[in-house]
């Protein structure tokens, strides 16, 4: 929503300005300049992308129209769902957890957490981790380095979304006076016409050149921060359930464990103490 809102107050504000220095909106209106400079966006796009980039960056730009997920409701189901499975295996051990982490679209456990199952990288790093604690086959020391390798890998991944979308941004400008040369190229051709049709003609090469900067930095500049802010909502989000599956691994209390993870929210984010403690009684009662 707030896309929608800063790109009407950036459109706004740019041809507001124009208007009120008496300028006449129709001359902005270059449809080939618009082809040229798009174009050219979406080749270099498809150049030097694989498939997975290019469908990421639909689903990211799709992702941005939606509120962000990770909020303080996120954050409190996160923390009663790790409190209940971490009581879970306290109770029956790590086996009583096999059925739950083996099939967790079946389970009564994740079941009741939607916005949680919604997160299938959140669901396979839990279930997968608690996987690997199963067998007894890995050192509590090795399992943040394997944890770490699991979400620096899926970082990254996701990250190269919005770095795709900068460089497009970067080239705007460049495309903007690509299509601006093409212009003059024309207007050239037609030196000996009339000065209203030459006129004509530079002004439309020159929106060539207000598009790609006005593209550059008030469309996908911003989009692409905007992406990435999205991108460290969920890393940070994904670091919460590191934290407390290395608490729960060490041998800490699942009360103990959840706490870690929750000092690990952001502030703007986190539930107090007491939220927390009322959350877990409602999974104890």
């Amino acid at each position: 929503m707030f896309v929608i809102i800063g790109l009407v107050i950036v459109f706004g504000s740019v041809i507001g300005g124009y208007v009120m220095h008496h300028g006449q909106v129709a001359v902005l209106w270059q449809p080939t300049e618009f082809i040229i400079i798009g174009g050219a966006g979406l080749g270099t796009l498809v150049i030097g992308n694989p498939p997975p980039v290019l469908k990421g960056c639909i689903q990211q730009l799709l992702g941005l129209l939606k509120p962000n997920p990770y909020g303080p409701k996120t954050y409190a189901e996160l923390l009663q769902v790790l409190y209940e499975v971490f009581q879970k295996a306290r109770k029956d051990g790590l086996v009583g957890l096999e059925s739950h982490i083996e099939n967790p679209e079946g389970s009564d456990i994740f079941q009741k957490y939607p916005s949680f199952m919604g997160n299938h990288h959140a669901v396979s790093l839990l279930c997968d981790t608690l996987k690997v604690l199963l067998t007894g086959t890995v050192e509590d020391h090795n399992l943040a380095d394997i944890l770490d390798v699991d979400l620096d890998k899926h970082h990254h991944e996701q990250m190269l979304v919005p770095h795709a979308v900068t460089t497009v941004g970067d080239a705007m400008p460049g495309f903007g006076i690509v299509a601006a040369v093409l212009g003059v190229i024309i207007t050239m051709g037609s030196i000996g016409g009339a000065a209203s049709e030459i006129g004509n003609k530079v002004a439309a090469a020159l929106v060539g050149t207000f598009i790609g900067i006005l593209l550059a930095y008030g469309v996908f500049g911003p989009i692409a921060k905007a992406m990435e802010t999205r991108l460290h909502a969920e890393h940070d989000y994904m670091m919460c359930i590191r934290t407390a599956l290395l608490c729960f691994a060490r041998g800490d209390a699942p009360m103990t464990a959840v706490e870690f993870s929750r000092r690990n929210i952001e502030p703007h984010e986190r539930p107090s103490f007491t939220e927390l403690e009322e959350l877990t009684r409602k999974k104890a009662a």
